[in-house]
Formats: C-alpha cells, structure tokens, sequence
C-alpha cells in the first residue's frame, strides 16, 4: 500500500465523490487504524481492532457489491476473481483474530501477517483495478458508485465497541465480521 499522504493526494485529484477517491481514503484510514492497534494496549487496543474490523466490513462490502462487478469488465475477470479471493481470506483471518485476546503474543503476529496481506491487496487495487475504473468509467457512474459507498458508510456499524453490548442492536453492532459484512451489503443493496 503507498504512504496514507500519497492515497489522500490521489484521492484529491479525483472529483469529490468519486468512488476510487472514497476507497484510496479509506485505503489511508485503514493504514491509519492498523498503525493505531499496533501502538495501543488494552483496551484501547480492542477498540482501535473493532474500528478497524468495521471499517474493513465496508470496505470489502463496497468492494464487493459495487467495484468488482465493474472492474470485471474494466480491469478482466481474473484481475477481479483475484481480488474478491484475497478479500475472502481476510476474512478468515478476522474471524480468526476476533477470537484472539489483543494482548497475546499471537494476536500481534497474526496482525502483522494480515497488516500486509491487507496492504498487497490494496496495492492491486491501486496499481490495477482503480486506474482501469478511472479510464473506463466516467466521472458520473464513479460518482454514482460513490453515492452507494457513502449510503453503507453511513449505515454501517461504525463503532462495534464491547461496551455497546446489551441492547439487540448493539449485539448487532458488536457481532463478528460476518455480521458487519452482512451489515454493510445491506446497506449497499438497498
């Protein structure tokens, strides 16, 4: 993944709205958020993870649901299957490390190895898929696929913390992964 200042100068020089601009910002926050989870303890640590986990959630949904199918016919099938097949298995590893106390020696290694799975993931998109969005598609479809993006956003849990447990939606906000992904691809669905 580039620099987080190289995504949000990128992303500025696409018009606002764009969805190539939303996903390289998103792109930096997650650079942001890993950095955060590796420099905190305790429970800091499991908030900064939850954030990370929901922002993930969107992303992937959106990736899924409203970039893939495009980028099928832009970037080539193959380009895309590849890139919902690393999305997949990050997946697996979020659920893997949902289960893991933040404190362990383990959880930061698994981290680390899914801190740059993440990062050559976004890496493809950036040097492959996106510029192939931008050629293909014109400032007005990527605006409109920008619009779904921002509606799941706004849907979306932003903020599964633990301490939001006890109410049914609260559960729903603090479930797994597989919860806020199904979260997220409602939002964007609908």
């Amino acid at each position: 993944m580039t620099s987080a200042h190289d995504e949000r100068t990128a992303a500025a020089q696409l018009p606002d709205g764009d969805v190539v601009a939303l996903l390289l910002e998103q792109h930096a926050r997650i650079r942001d958020l890993f950095a955060e989870v590796g420099r905190c303890t305790g429970i800091q640590r499991r908030r900064a993870f939850d954030d990370l986990r929901a922002l993930l959630a969107v992303h992937e949904a959106a990736e899924e649901l409203i970039i893939r199918p495009v980028a099928k016919k832009t970037a080539g099938a193959d380009e895309a299957e590849a890139r919902n097949s690393e999305e997949k298995e990050a997946s697996e590893v979020l659920k893997k490390l949902e289960g893991m106390d933040v404190s362990s020696p383990g959880f930061e290694i698994a981290l680390a190895e899914f801190e740059q799975a993440v990062s050559n993931h976004a890496e493809h998109e950036e040097t492959e898929e996106f510029p192939a969005l931008v050629a293909q598609c014109t400032a007005d479809q990527r605006h409109a696929m920008g619009e779904r993006l921002r509606r799941a956003e706004r849907l979306a849990p932003s903020h599964p913390h633990p301490s939001a447990a006890g109410s049914p939606a609260a559960l729903r906000m603090t479930g797994p992964f597989a919860a806020m992904m199904d979260k997220a691809r409602d939002a964007i669905g609908h």
